[in-house]
């Protein structure tokens, strides 16, 4: 076993408030351990503190940027937005079917997910690609966001486009 790979694990096992030891085998290796050895002279070693983390707590949720926030803060993003709807005209989806990619600065982070609010409403499953496509979407009038999502806890949603879908009307 690797001598540094020992020293490590020597100090993450022992409580924090142990002494190591540092000494030579018999076989001329250095060596650890938290209790100086018999008869073979030893020194202490001088450990740093250890870093210590607190866990967060459940019950504080991530924090929420407003609609277009252009701010910069710990769970939020940049930019935000919906791109490849039209504004001025209307959306030729014969079928009903289009993609709409999602721009995003920084990428989307860890656990977060993407998902669509078609008409102010939940659309399809959450997913990570920022590409994403409606299906047999009724003509007329409607309004898209996306939200990053973690969980259920909305992180934040992008300013909502209202586009028109035309769709060729079959008698």
């Amino acid at each position: 076993m690797p001598r540094g790979f020992l020293y490590i694990l020597l100090l993450t096992a022992l409580p924090a408030a142990a002494q190591i030891y540092k000494y030579t085998d018999a076989d001329g290796n250095t060596a650890y351990s938290n209790q100086p050895p018999d008869g073979v002279p030893a020194q202490p070693v001088d450990l740093p503190p250890l870093n210590s983390v607190e866990p967060q707590s459940q019950g504080n949720p991530a924090p929420t940027a407003k609609a277009g926030s252009r701010e910069q803060s710990e769970g939020t993003y940049e930019v935000l937005e919906l791109k490849g709807l039209p504004t001025t005209e209307a959306l030729r989806a014969n079928n009903g079917t289009f993609t709409v990619n999602v721009l995003i600065k920084p990428r989307l982070q860890g656990s977060h997910l993407f998902r669509l609010l078609l008409d102010d409403q939940p659309y399809g499953q959450p997913g990570n690609v920022p590409a994403l496509q409606l299906v047999n979407i009724d003509r007329g009038l409607h309004s898209l966001a996306v939200q990053v999502i973690e969980g259920e806890t909305v992180v934040q949603q992008s300013p909502s486009v209202t586009f028109t879908v035309q769709r060729v009307h079959k008698p």
